[in-house]
């Protein structure tokens, strides 16, 4: 296939509305992530960096010139809190005039190449796309186990609180139509979504508030080995946020 037929896959009426977010705590993985952009298949790169050795900031400005897509940095000194990040991302996007974006995980575990599954699914008219690693097509490649148990169990809960039948809920591969956010039901302003609670508030909202959902299959693959371990959340510190956003806004005790 010629380089423009292979372009026009990549490509949709979507892609020159639609932004990529990534947050990254000091990750030089995020390098290798986005060496891997070799087509353009969004309009702009927004990474937002919590905490970043100087190292790796200069060596992102290296890159930057080198990329096909046009990359924003957020620069945090300290570290604020993926959600606070994201809400970030996403205020910067809507004051662009972006009117799709799509978050990917900045330390390798996402594939870039299936991003184009979610700006189509968008131009279908779904509102909000989550990447399933477990929808037919998708995979979940080197998963540990207990973490694999978990992934598996917690949708079923999900399917029972919003009503309908999850395969994925913890996959941070996901797309939002950014007309949700101006949604008076979504709050995203609210301190208790500065950490990882904030990506399941607005799973739950979402799908809350009836919003066209759907499901992408995509790839999740953990690196055989990490220094700090195969995930950055700290079982002690920031399962509750994971766990507790479907529950609290369920029973009516957070909005």
């Amino acid at each position: 296939m010629s380089e423009s037929g292979i372009d026009s896959l990549l490509k949709s009426p979507v892609s020159d509305n639609c932004a990529l977010i990534m947050a990254s705590w000091d990750d030089p993985e995020v390098l290798n992530v986005l060496r891997q952009f070799d087509r353009p298949c969004i309009k702009e790169v927004v990474l937002v960096l919590d905490e970043p050795r100087p190292t790796l900031v200069g060596r992102l400005e290296e890159l930057r010139p080198k990329l096909p897509v046009p990359l924003k940095t957020i620069v945090h000194d300290r570290r604020m809190g993926v959600g606070f990040g994201i809400r970030q991302a996403l205020r910067y996007c809507q004051d662009s005039g972006h009117k799709f974006v799509v978050l990917m995980a900045a330390n390798g575990k996402d594939n870039p190449s299936e991003i184009p599954r979610f700006t189509m699914a968008l131009e279908k008219g779904y509102e909000y796309v989550q990447g399933s690693r477990y929808a037919r097509g998708g995979k979940a490649d080197r998963t540990p186990f207990l973490r694999a148990v978990f992934n598996r169990m917690w949708p079923l809960i999900w399917s029972l609180l919003v009503g309908k039948r999850l395969t994925e809920v913890t996959n941070g591969f996901r797309a939002y139509d950014m007309r949700i956010l101006l949604d008076r039901r979504i709050r995203l302003d609210q301190s208790w979504l500065d950490n990882y609670a904030l990506e399941y508030y607005l799973h739950f909202k979402a799908l809350a508030c009836g919003f066209r959902y759907c499901e992408v299959p995509v790839t999740k693959t953990y690196p055989w080995s990490h220094k700090g371990g195969y995930s950055k959340i700290n079982p002690f510190r920031d399962w509750k946020d994971v766990l507790l956003p479907p529950i609290l806004l369920r029973l009516g005790m957070r909005r």
